[in-house]
């Protein structure tokens, strides 16, 4: 009789133990997930700042502007060499001389000013500039004034439009004055831009 009651004990201490095994092992499982999902959680919410902060540079007015002039006056400057070296005229290879001349003189001031606002800019020309580059360079004779002098014309009327822009709309004021300062001079290369056209263009006909 004191053997069954014995057996029947620990059966009863082995149920206990069996079911307090599950127990454990539930609450540690719970812990797995929650500890699972907070990682989860964390990993989304450091991906959505990511994305945050990407569009918040793709969308900054001032890097964009600072962007684009330095790409414009890399193929001005690469463009206004080719001229020199190719120009039918006078007229064109003058005008790549001050093209080479100022743009570089403006390349120095927009990379201080780039640098002082600790922004990169772009150290070589785009694909589409390479392009035209590459197109106008297999051009000869007229051919070569006529179509370097289109180009420039356009260049300069998008450049006028963008330092435009950023005089009006640059919350920084350092950019701003610069922007405003490039104006005239920008100005004055689309006319000479024109210029260089117009006598292409005579030659032509």
């Amino acid at each position: 009789m004191k053997n069954l009651i014995n057996f029947k004990s620990i059966l009863v201490h082995s149920f206990w133990m069996a079911g307090l095994i599950v127990v454990v092992s539930a609450c540690s499982d719970n812990k797995t997930v929650d500890s699972n999902e907070v990682t989860n959680q964390e990993k989304v919410n450091t991906m959505a700042a990511s994305d945050h902060t990407i569009v918040v540079i793709e969308n900054d007015n001032d890097t964009t502007f600072l962007r684009k002039a330095a790409e414009m006056q890399m193929e001005m400057i690469n463009f206004g060499k080719l001229a020199q070296e190719k120009g039918n005229s006078a007229e064109v290879k003058e005008f790549g001389r001050v093209m080479e001349a100022e743009n570089t003189k403006s390349q120095t001031e927009i990379n201080a000013l780039a640098q002082s606002k600790s922004m990169s800019l772009p150290g070589s020309a785009t694909d589409d500039s390479m392009e035209a580059y590459n197109d106008l360079n297999e051009e000869t004779g007229n051919d070569f004034g006529r179509s370097y002098s289109d180009r420039m014309v356009d260049q300069h009327e998008d450049a006028i439009d963008l330092f435009e822009n950023a005089a009006n709309d640059s919350e920084d004021p350092e950019i701003k004055a610069w922007a405003s300062e490039q104006l005239p001079t920008l100005r004055n290369h689309l006319k000479l831009a024109e210029d260089s056209k117009e006598k292409s263009d005579n030659q032509n006909s």
